[in-house]
């Protein structure tokens, strides 16, 4: 057991420096950006969903939070939204950073996640359209997004606040992976992740949609090792998008309009793990 504490505290330290740096870099387009990108957004009109795609993965904690806020005002589409939360990465990129995953790979990943939100929000908004729903209202007081309360800080001590809380979760799923490596056994473990693929696509799909960063921090880190097919990954990438469920939920008056918008979500992020995994396409 003490062995397993060690490698997994060890295994943490190491990327400790590469999350912060990572993080840090968040921070500053986190503060320079702020009040644009909704103000982008609301001018998109039709192309909403390719303005929200792109956006989304510009590595923001707060950009899901403003789609949110934005759909619930009616300021732009079901589309643009579910673009946003597709392409939405939320802490996927610091984990691949600071595992030093090849910047052609992160790219590649970065790109189909984008092209896939784009494609999905369009046809969605097509969809709405041809059943005359359109987007109407005034956003009002509820453009007063909430952030993660780190805007009235540093740069650099947001950064560090990120580090540690990131780097703890890091280290508890370091340790849970050599924990079941160590009574499992991995070629077990990895011969059941695999057995049956759909199965794990659905489940990582399910898991991705719980608003919390550990979700992605477990997903990219059991994709890096070798325990989720790219597939599987993709689902539950594809689905997690942040706090942005949790704002839509609290801020979005209709219930049955949410459960649609989380229905899609899901469906989209199985569907594309799937046909990932059958096409044979691995990054």
């Amino acid at each position: 057991m003490l062995d397993l504490i060690q490698d997994a505290l060890l295994d943490t330290v190491k990327l400790l420096p590469f999350l912060y740096l990572t993080y840090l870099v968040m921070e500053y387009l986190e503060h320079h950006l702020e009040g644009h990108t909704d103000a982008v957004m609301k001018k998109a009109g039709r192309f909403g969903p390719l303005v929200g795609g792109l956006l989304g993965v510009v590595p923001q904690c707060g950009f899901s939070t403003v789609a949110a806020n934005l759909y619930a005002g009616r300021i732009i589409t079901i589309g643009t939204l579910l673009a946003v939360f597709l392409s939405t990465s939320d802490e996927m990129l610091p984990i691949m950073i600071s595992r030093q995953v090849p910047a052609g790979l992160l790219v590649k990943f970065l790109v189909l996640k984008a092209s896939i939100a784009v494609a999905a929000g369009f046809l969605i908004d097509a969809a709405y359209r041809r059943r005359g729903r359109t987007p109407s209202g005034s956003i009002g007081e509820i453009c007063d997004h909430e952030h993660c309360h780190c805007e009235k800080s540093s740069p650099f001590m947001a950064a560090l606040r990120h580090t540690v809380s990131i780097g703890l979760f890091i280290l508890l799923i370091n340790f849970l992976i050599a924990l079941a490596l160590h009574l499992v056994g991995e070629d077990v473990l990895t011969k059941v992740l695999r057995s049956v693929p759909i199965l794990s696509v659905v489940l990582s799909g399910v898991v991705g949609l719980i608003p919390n960063c550990a979700v992605s921090v477990a997903i990219t880190t059991l994709y890096l090792d070798g325990f989720l097919s790219f597939g599987a990954a993709m689902a539950g990438l594809l689905v997690g998008s942040g706090m942005g469920i949790l704002v839509l939920l609290r801020i979005n008056r209709s219930a049955r309009d949410n459960m649609r918008i989380i229905i899609l979500l899901l469906a989209i992020g199985i569907v594309c793990g799937a046909a990932l995994d059958l096409l044979g396409i691995v990054l």
